[in-house]
């Protein structure tokens, strides 16, 4: 019987936060509209460029999370790609405007901090590795 589930608590603790951490994140984007401040859109270059980047991570955000919780490498590596992207975009912001906009929303930077550390974590990592399909 091939059972799919939506968390999967049997996992390492890492991989189990991540999983909900990941939903949290694309329900958020959901319900209000965006993972990203209005004025980080402006980054692309223009406003559509910066809602297909949102949708895009939203959509990795849950199909990260589901992947992981049914052991797929591909819903890993979606995951990782996903909680990679909101980040390299503050760091890409702290490099062209300084360390102010960084802490301009100090618990969304840590949520993001968290969530790459939770992916890349060696529990989780060498789980994947060993347990994935």
């Amino acid at each position: 019987m091939n059972e799919r589930i939506w968390v999967n608590n049997r996992q390492p603790q890492t991989l189990y936060i991540a999983q909900i951490l990941m939903y949290f994140n694309g329900a958020m984007a959901i319900l209000f509209g965006g993972l990203f401040a209005v004025g980080r859109v402006s980054l692309f270059g223009s406003r559509f460029l910066g809602t297909i980047f949102i949708l895009l991570v939203t959509l990795g955000m849950v199909a990260g999370a589901y992947g992981i919780a049914n052991e797929k490498k591909l819903g890993y590596q979606v995951g990782v790609a996903a909680a990679v992207a909101p980040l390299a975009v503050t760091v890409g912001f702290v490099l062209t405007d300084g360390l102010s906009t960084a802490f301009g929303n100090p618990i969304n930077l840590m949520f993001e901090v968290a969530l790459v550390a939770l992916l890349l974590h060696p529990m989780s990592s060498s789980y994947q590795r060993i347990w994935f399909k």
